[in-house]
């Protein structure tokens, strides 16, 4: 009797875990889902006519009102104002207009300038009232600009990219993406943007800063150069000098006639300068401190101002 062979065995698959794998394909796809960065929210720039850059959310804060002061307040500082309000009103106009830097002394109303600035030029209707918009951007946030740029290309608005106290330490490289916005980018500044920055410093970068480049360097003029250039590539210079005695008291007499502070000019005058003495130093700042002593202690109220930076 002959045994017919046996059939070869089917292979059998492994088992492929079914469900629980298809499960786990779904959460890691969740979780790179998760970890990816957030497309851009749609901006509504017509509810407000200042926002704030944040940069991890990639998203403009609305504000609802600015801290600002009244263009007529800022005293001693007449010849740059004209020349800033002037730049400011071509780029509203949609004209050629300068990128500009505020520097020099601290407390002379740089930042005050460009908020009062703005509000002056974007509420006249030849330029298209609330067209204009201000969009601060914080000085630790640098490096976040050609996102900000990118949003705001192409949007039906005109900005001012506004950057408060800048400056650049030792080691610190967010100064670049700063020049490629200025000027050097790819598809360089949108045409719809313009940047005011205000500093203490000329240069943007400290003395001892540029003193150790040069001490270090092989050749000590290329060493310092790119840094330089920055400031360059700010058509406007800005300056803000330390205020005379009669500009100081200028400032002081222009807040208490504005905010009807009765006083008499003697005591006011002995005052201010007795304030200006312990503090060591003369400008808008130290203007506005006395003016709230003041107000203080004669019991009138300064509503809805803001102090000058």
């Amino acid at each position: 009797m002959v045994k017919s062979p046996k059939s070869p065995k089917s292979p059998v698959a492994p088992p492929t875990g079914g469900d629980n794998e298809s499960g786990s394909l779904r959460a890691i796809a969740a979780a790179l889902e998760r970890m990816a960065p957030r497309p851009p929210e749609a901006v509504d720039f017509a509810v407000a006519e200042a926002f704030v850059w944040h940069p991890s959310a990639a998203h403009l804060a609305a504000v609802a009102r600015v801290n600002r002061v009244d263009l007529a307040l800022l005293r001693g500082i007449e010849r740059v104002r004209d020349i800033l309000i002037e730049n400011t009103e071509r780029f509203a106009r949609g004209l050629p207009a300068n990128n500009a830097l505020l520097w020099g002394a601290r407390g002379m109303g740089k930042s005050s300038l460009v908020k009062a600035a703005h509000a002056a030029v974007n509420a006249r209707p030849e330029h298209g009232a609330g067209r204009l918009k201000l969009i601060e951007i914080h000085r630790e946030d640098i490096e976040s600009l050609p996102d900000l740029m990118a949003l705001l290309r192409g949007a039906p608005y005109r900005f001012i990219v506004f950057c408060d106290d800048l400056s650049f330490e030792a080691e610190d490289t967010s100064y670049k993406s700063l020049k490629a916005v200025l000027e050097g980018g790819i598809e360089g500044r949108p045409e719809n943007v313009i940047l005011y920055a205000t500093s203490n410093r000329r240069h943007l970068m400290a003395r001892e800063m540029m003193e150790n480049e040069r001490a270090s360097a092989i050749n000590p003029g290329e060493a310092v150069e790119e840094k330089v250039s920055l400031s360059d590539r700010f058509g406007l210079w800005l300056g803000f000098h330390r205020c005379s005695q009669d500009e100081f008291l200028a400032m002081v007499e222009g807040y208490v006639a504005y905010f009807a502070i009765a006083i008499d000019a003697q005591t006011l005058r002995r005052e201010a300068l007795e304030w200006a003495t312990t503090r060591g130093a003369r400008s808008g700042r130290v203007a506005w401190q006395y003016v709230q002593d003041i107000a203080g202690r004669l019991g009138v109220p300064l509503k809805e101002r803001a102090a000058p930076r």
